[in-house]
């Protein structure tokens, strides 16, 4: 019996991820465009709505995502009138981000998006949990792994 090619497409990892994350930003595209917010924008209001104010570097760290990818994505939400920008009083170099009252609002609409994104999926809950939490650690030890890496 021939041994596994560990080079098959359909091994590898990286493979199933980039495919699962455009065919799960396809399922969320669709609910998002009525709300007016692309996947990222929408990642930037669910930090928000979890705890506004919040720094642009808190932002960042908890979407993981740098200050040069956020800040157009911070400029869009605030053209928009979904969020405020200002220096923070206690540092001025530092960027405070809040919610407006249309964003704030806005949040009431974004409850349907997790209950259609399951659906949507045709993957249980539990299994989509279990997931989540796989991912989680696969994203905490290739960020670790990362950091060794220049």
């Amino acid at each position: 019996m021939e041994a596994e090619d560990p080079l098959r497409l359909d091994r590898q990892v990286c493979f199933a991820l980039a495919v699962a994350n455009r065919a799960v930003l396809a399922v969320y595209r669709p609910l998002l465009e009525p709300m007016g917010l692309t996947h990222p924008q929408y990642l930037v209001m669910l930090a928000l709505w979890g705890e506004a104010p919040m720094s642009v570097k808190d932002i960042g760290e908890a979407i993981q995502l740098d200050s040069p990818t956020l800040s157009p994505l911070l400029k869009r939400l605030e053209a928009a009138g979904l969020i405020t920008r200002r220096r923070d009083d206690r540092d001025e170099r530092n960027l405070v981000i809040d919610l407006t009252e249309s964003g704030r609002a806005l949040r009431a609409e974004a409850e349907r998006i997790p209950p259609a994104v399951v659906e949507r999926l045709g993957v249980g809950l539990t299994d989509l949990e279990h997931l989540r939490d796989a991912l989680n650690r696969v994203n905490a030890a290739a960020r670790a792994a990362g950091k060794g890496v220049r």
